[in-house]
């Protein structure tokens, strides 16, 4: 038997989580059976949507569950192996995460390929689901053209930030916005042409007009709120709008008004479209393959924010509503 530790979902949050929500379990593992495969987590992935999860709600994902162990992204090593796919040392990837170590079918785990200079907790960011949600999100739906002007919103998270760079490979100009100046600086010392302090700006509308005063071409939505009609405000005709997230509201406990200039969809023939990352997974080979080049040619960057420890997982989520994470919030297990 082995010992592993992992976090439960200990009641449903109203409004924004606390340590109070979640508690730390300890749990006895079986040898694998048939088919299954024991792997020690290494590091795991916590996200915003993660908190959508925690209602009681449909959604397109199940809910979590009250008293059960929470779920999410892990990259980790096998320990033992009783699948003929996989031996110890194999690194893979799967949504066993928020534990330790699991026991698992080798069906649900995915073979983790070795890119040079690229290290595993990677492909919990740039390589794994935030950087295809960018990619996918930005190529398939904000359609960037060269000359376009492109408008990110949360360009320091893990997702903003790679959709501000590829944007720039594109031939786009971009502007983003990020909460403190540390970010911002970070923004303009990976090439984005205007950062922009959504904090101190006496006006975002403002600050974003003056950087681009021509207007915008796509709007890469993950922070919605004054975000989104400073967007709607400054869209040209035809513009895309690609919404992927909208954290100001993940917390709210009463309705959020919308935005109040939603009829320029109408008047400027906008695009205006939602997606879940996991409508693009038939073009995870392509992504890896394009992604891979760029870091390869020194095109990309990123950042990582990680927590050590299990016990700490909780806070590295909840410091995601904070934005006390600059690029990806991981959490270190071993």
């Amino acid at each position: 038997m082995t010992t592993s530790r992992e976090i439960h979902l200990k009641s449903r949050p109203a409004g924004t989580p606390t340590q109070a929500h979640f508690e730390l379990a300890t749990v006895e593992l079986p040898a694998p059976s048939a088919g299954e495969v024991l792997v020690k987590n290494l590091y795991m992935s916590v996200d915003p949507y993660m908190r959508g999860r925690m209602y009681d709600r449909p959604s397109y994902v199940p809910p979590f569950q009250v008293g059960e162990v929470l779920q999410g992204g892990a990259v980790g090593e096998v320990v033992s192996s009783n699948d003929p796919g996989f031996k110890p040392g194999d690194l893979v990837n799967s949504m066993f995460g928020w534990r330790e170590a699991y026991v698992a079918p080798g069906s649900a785990l995915q073979k983790l390929p070795a890119i040079e200079g690229v290290p595993v907790q990677a492909f919990l960011g740039i390589l794994g689901m935030p950087g295809l949600t960018a990619w996918s999100g930005l190529t398939q739906i904000g359609e960037p053209k060269d000359g376009d002007t492109v408008f990110v919103s949360g360009g320091a998270g893990a997702v903003g930030s790679a959709v501000a760079q590829i944007a720039k490979i594109k031939g786009c100009t971009v502007v983003a916005t990020a909460g403190t100046d540390e970010k911002v600086a970070w923004l303009r010392s990976a090439g984005i042409d205007h950062a922009i302090n959504y904090k101190s700006a006496p006006s975002l509308l403002g600050a974003v007009r003056d950087a681009v005063p021509k207007g915008i071409d796509v709007y890469f939505d993950n922070v919605g709120g004054e975000h989104l009609e400073v967007a709607l405000e400054l869209a040209r005709p035809f513009a895309r709008l690609v919404e992927c997230g909208m954290i100001a509201n993940y917390n709210a406990t009463e309705p959020v008004e919308g935005p109040r200039n939603i009829m320029y969809i109408v008047g400027k023939s906008l695009k205006m479209q939602g997606f879940i990352v996991t409508q693009f997974a038939g073009l995870q080979t392509q992504f890896q393959a394009e992604m891979g080049g760029w870091i390869q040619q020194g095109k990309i960057r990123w950042e990582e924010t990680i927590f050590d420890g299990i016990a700490k997982a909780p806070d590295a989520f909840i410091g995601l509503f904070s934005g006390s994470n600059t690029g990806k919030m991981l959490v270190k297990l071993a």
